[in-house]
């Protein structure tokens, strides 16, 4: 007898359960250099070279790495033209555009405490 494990939809939503959906999902996305690259694509498409000069500081790699993933998870739609060399293009899907609201709040948030931590993270550092 083979005894299969049955998970509820609802497990894979919880973002406090180790192995749901939501939690592997939430991991990818909740890095600097994701919510970067969804900033700077904003409603634009853009192609490779543009966007690493675009999010100063990031690697060749992680810039590889982070737009594969996102464009795994759907949020980035990658597109090559046939021409030589190869032209790469990259912009945000409909799931994408609907992140890049969390992601433009999170800017101003940032924008609006920035004095505040900074303040703060002094008086902790003494």
């Amino acid at each position: 007898m083979v005894s299969t494990q049955v998970r509820d939809e609802i497990d894979d939503a919880d973002l406090l359960r180790a192995d749901s959906l939501a939690r592997e999902i939430f991991s990818d996305l909740a890095n600097k250099w994701a919510l970067l690259i969804i900033a700077v694509l904003d409603e634009r498409t853009l192609r490779f070279s543009e966007l690493h000069t675009m999010v100063d500081g990031i690697s060749h790699k992680m810039l590889t790495q982070n737009l594969r993933m996102m464009e795994r998870n759907g949020l980035v739609h990658r597109t090559v033209h046939p021409t030589v060399p190869p032209r790469v293009e990259y912009a945000l899907t409909p799931a994408g555009r609907a992140l890049l609201v969390t992601v433009e709040a999170m800017c101003d948030w940032t924008h609006a405490h920035l004095h505040a931590i900074e303040a703060s993270r002094h008086r902790f550092d003494a």
